[in-house]
């Protein structure tokens, strides 16, 4: 039943993506003749506004075909006015855009419904010092917790964390041991450890660790929407910053991952209720608006830099251009789809 739930909620993010590119497209005059979710063969199809609405059989991603524009058949072109290339270059630009914002915009819709139900945050209580730390010759004990630093208020640890690492000179902990309030000096080192991307980075320290204790944060109506968008755009540069180690090769290519992962991710999630659903759902939408966005002539990224260079140059790149580029594009989508579909049979049969 989960992993009914997982392709659904896939379908959906996908949905909404198209639905980005059909609302521009009608927008600026544009005919959409199929609105599809899924590739291959049609399984269900009915007709409304003029366009043919269908789900088919491979539910690897989905598309919309509008009139004068194929991915498949860059040489189909039309000069009528409801077509997309009759549009001028902004506009086609814009209907790009469209599909990948519309991702953007339901990860922030999930991660403001988080905020609404109470989202749970790591505490700022000490759970393990290092020994000879700053914070172990400074006295700091398991179970501390902290209020303050340097006057400032702490309420989670990721804030403690970070005044930690932005800091300049000495630090004066506010700290609550059992039921006594205590104030702690120290200094921090520049200490060696490893970022998300296990790459090897120097940051100020004090040898401390989370004790894993959290609480649910109670967000008014403008925190709410300042959690939703720190978490979209948090989520977004993640996942730029992520793309970029793998392309240069800091993160492996077998952790790279396909529809399976993400499907098994999402079904996993339905297990920990809605709230980690909607979680990894804005995540997957995320990912979605982002990777489309990439400069490959088969997304959408690679159509944007085929308008831009119009905009520039006042003209389109040559119909042998483009159709070279775009089957080279497939050629890369493909062979990466085949190595993230490669990589989730490996972690399955391991």
């Amino acid at each position: 039943m989960s992993w009914i739930i997982a392709l659904s909620i896939l379908s959906a993010l996908i949905f909404f993506h198209e639905l980005g590119h059909y609302a521009a497209a009608r927008f600026f005059g544009v005919y959409v003749e199929v609105f599809s979710i899924g590739f291959g063969k049609k399984l269900v199809s009915f007709s409304w506004l003029g366009t043919r609405w269908q789900i088919s059989a491979i539910p690897l991603g989905g598309y919309v075909k509008m009139k004068g524009q194929d991915d498949l058949d860059p040489s189909a072109v039309s000069s009528d006015n409801d077509s997309y290339n009759s549009k001028k270059p902004w506009q086609r630009v814009i209907i790009l855009l469209a599909g990948p914002l519309a991702n953007f915009l339901l990860a922030w819709f999930l991660f403001y419904a988080i905020a609404l139900g109470g989202p749970k945050a790591l505490s700022p209580v000490i759970g393990m010092v290092s020994l000879n730390s700053p914070a172990n010759l400074a006295g700091l004990h398991k179970d501390d917790r902290v209020l303050s630093i340097n006057g400032e208020r702490i309420t989670q640890w990721n804030e403690l964390s970070e005044s930690i690492k932005t800091s300049t000179g000495t630090l004066t902990l506010q700290i609550q041991r059992e039921k006594s309030l205590l104030f702690v000096t120290l200094s921090p080192r520049i200490s060696e450890t490893q970022n998300m991307f296990k790459e090897k980075i120097y940051q100020r320290m004090v040898g401390i660790a989370p004790s894993g204790a959290t609480h649910t944060l109670h967000l008014s109506f403008v925190e709410g929407l300042r959690y939703a968008t720190t978490e979209t755009i948090d989520a977004s540069l993640m996942i730029f910053q992520s793309v970029q180690k793998l392309i240069t090769g800091v993160v492996p290519a077998k952790e790279l991952g396909g529809v399976v992962s993400i499907v098994q991710i999402t079904a996993d999630a339905t297990q920990y209720g809605w709230m980690s659903l909607f979680f990894f759902a804005a995540l997957i939408s995320v990912n979605l608006g982002v990777l489309n966005l990439l400069p490959i002539p088969a997304l959408d990224g690679g159509h944007i830099v085929f308008n831009l260079y119009e905009m520039v140059r006042r003209k389109a790149p040559s119909e042998a251009v483009i159709t070279q580029l775009t089957i080279g594009g497939w050629v890369i989508l493909l062979g990466l789809m085949s190595l993230g579909l490669y990589n989730d049979i490996t972690r399955l049969i391991q």
